[in-house]
């Protein structure tokens, strides 16, 4: 699970393969169309699905010369579950940031 997750985040940390993720996230697309916003190559763009399909985040299907990719949410909701761990901290450290922020007299 630990290196799955590490797979996970390691996917995300690069802005193009989130960019394709969201894509991915309203409906199937083929290789050419992922990489179609971005400014790389068609073998670029397969690098980083290759890198989504390594943490299980993207299923790649072949039909004939056409590669059709679609999102496979499981891995997200992994690492969701695990930053839910921190939200509790958070919420505790904004509360009382938020307190401090409205406990202090206005300034003149």
């Amino acid at each position: 699970m630990v290196e799955r997750l590490d797979a996970v985040f390691h996917a995300l940390a690069d802005p193009t393969r989130r960019a394709m993720v969201r894509g991915l996230a309203e409906h199937e697309q083929t290789v050419t169309e992922l990489a179609a916003p971005h400014p790389i190559s068609l073998a670029a763009a397969s690098k980083h699905i290759k890198v989504l399909e390594r943490a299980g985040l993207v299923r790649r299907t072949v039909h004939g010369r056409r590669h059709v990719c679609r999102l496979e949410a499981a891995p997200l909701a992994e690492a969701t579950h695990h930053l839910r761990f921190y939200e509790q901290f958070w919420t505790d450290r904004l509360d009382a940031l938020d307190a401090f922020v409205t406990s202090r007299p206005e300034e003149p």
